[in-house]
């Protein structure tokens, strides 16, 4: 039985828009936008007088998702909307970013070594751990309006002014005026840190599309696929975004999204020199948050969202990610390779900080005063808003989940605790005066360098 009460509500907005959208249509005040790959891609050169879009291998997933947007997503008149306006964007984006590289041939020698990326299931607690080690200047790292709007248009040049991140603010507002829970389960600011999803979507890649539309067929069909090539373009694109700030690449980049869990392989291949820092969580607290963030997107999107297909489509999804990180792991050295368990990191998130720069061979005295002031103030915000979810809104049985996940929580050590909706208490005990590990610290440094608790 679905516990319909427990499922969040969308804006009144989506409604509003939903009619008016209507009505020009009908009055032929706008036209309505077509998901056709051939006529999107011939408007958009007509209108930029480019043509070139790069690596061509992005046809094909555009295809896929075009068909499931028609055949499957159920999209009310704002889902159609914006469905043609963010591909428009991407692939104009496409053509920018190959414009740009023309001019600056430059960018595509700009290094990418020895990358940090934090790879977990969706709601382990990636964006918390990439943002600990993001606010530790020696490290780059994406930020929101660039995920959003990662490449200027032609001509730009490195210090001129640059106007994208006042556009990804409108966007950002746009986006939480019609989903105010987005505040909520994904906090964030034009400046924030954020992962390179975004990126990956410039290749019309990525599970971005499937929590934001019902869209199965083109997940199934890119779970079978090679992600290579879009991982060949994200990292193009980190060297263009690199290029317009003006920074020289000799900082490593901090990465992070769930899409890794999936494509670990292609990751490596385009990054062979990655340290990973694997994120794990107990499965049901995984799958109940996935489900409510999948639910508060598709909402926007389509009047016609059923409950029990998120609860089982997200839990095959969270059951694919941890199989297929489970097996790709076992190529990386363990010297390269680090993991860290949501509950060590609720519990003693400095111990595991130092645990993690201990394998990064980084001190991290420098970095701990921001560190402290981001928990603090991450903590501020996640008692006053907490993200409130439940399996049984999404017709999954807790004991079920929990043991189709077994092998894997015991793997990890896990904890075996259900999802709680109440608010984590966040301790952030006073900066350390001294640099060197306790004797605790080093020996839990040595167990998680080998995969053990």
């Amino acid at each position: 039985m679905i516990a319909t009460a427990q499922l969040s509500k969308r804006s009144r907005l989506v409604s509003v828009a939903n009619v008016s959208l209507r009505a020009t249509w009908r009055t032929r005040a706008s036209r309505v936008p077509q998901l056709d790959r051939e006529a999107i891609l011939d408007r958009l050169c007509r209108q930029t007088g480019l043509d070139d879009f790069g690596d061509p291998w992005f046809r094909a997933p555009l295809k896929q998702l075009l068909d499931a947007l028609r055949e499957e997503a159920g999209l009310n008149e704002l889902g159609l909307f914006a469905a043609e306006g963010q591909l428009r964007k991407v692939l104009k984006d496409r053509l920018f970013m190959q414009a740009i590289l023309g001019e600056n041939p430059a960018i595509a020698s700009r290094s990418l070594k020895r990358p940090v990326v934090v790879v977990g299931p969706m709601r382990s607690g990636t964006t918390r751990l990439h943002r600990l080690i993001a606010s530790d200047t020696r490290f780059a790292h994406m930020r929101s309006f660039e995920t959003i709007n990662p490449v200027p248009a032609p001509g730009f040049k490195p210090g001129s002014r640059d106007r994208r991140w006042i556009v990804a603010r409108l966007a950002m507002g746009a986006v939480h005026a019609f989903n105010p829970s987005t505040a909520v389960i994904h906090p964030s600011g034009p400046f924030e840190p954020e992962e390179e999803l975004g990126l990956l979507v410039r290749s019309i890649w990525g599970m971005k599309h499937e929590a934001q539309w019902q869209v199965p067929s083109y997940g199934r069909w890119a779970e079978g696929q090679d992600a290579t090539p879009a991982y060949r373009t994200m990292a193009m694109l980190l060297r263009l975004i690199g290029w317009a700030r003006g920074e020289d690449d000799s900082r490593p980049w901090v990465l992070k999204t769930p899409q890794h869990m999936l494509d670990l392989p292609a990751l490596l291949a385009v990054f062979p020199d990655a340290r990973i820092i694997f994120t794990h969580r107990e499965p049901r607290a995984v799958v109940g948050s996935s489900c409510s963030l999948v639910w508060n997107q598709t909402i926007i999107h389509s009047d016609r969202v059923d409950p029990a297909a998120i609860g089982r489509e997200w839990l095959r999804k969270t059951d694919l990610q941890i199989g297929r990180m489970r097996a790709a792991r076992k190529s990386i050295p363990q010297r390269r390779r680090i993991d860290v368990s949501y509950s060590d990191m609720e519990r003693d998130w400095q111990g595991v900080m130092r645990n993690i720069y201990h394998f990064l061979d980084k001190d991290i005295e420098p970095a701990l005063p921001a560190m402290t002031r981001y928990m603090a103030s991450s903590g501020r915000e996640l008692h006053r808003h907490p993200h409130r979810y439940s399996l049984d809104a999404f017709g999954l049985d807790a004991h079920e989940v929990g043991e189709q996940f077994d092998d894997y929580t015991s793997a990890f050590d896990l904890v075996r605790t259900l999802p709680s909706a109440r608010p984590r208490k966040v301790f952030a005990p006073p900066v350390p005066q001294s640099g060197s590990l306790s004797d605790w610290d080093q020996a839990k440094s040595a167990r998680l360098a080998t995969g053990r608790r």
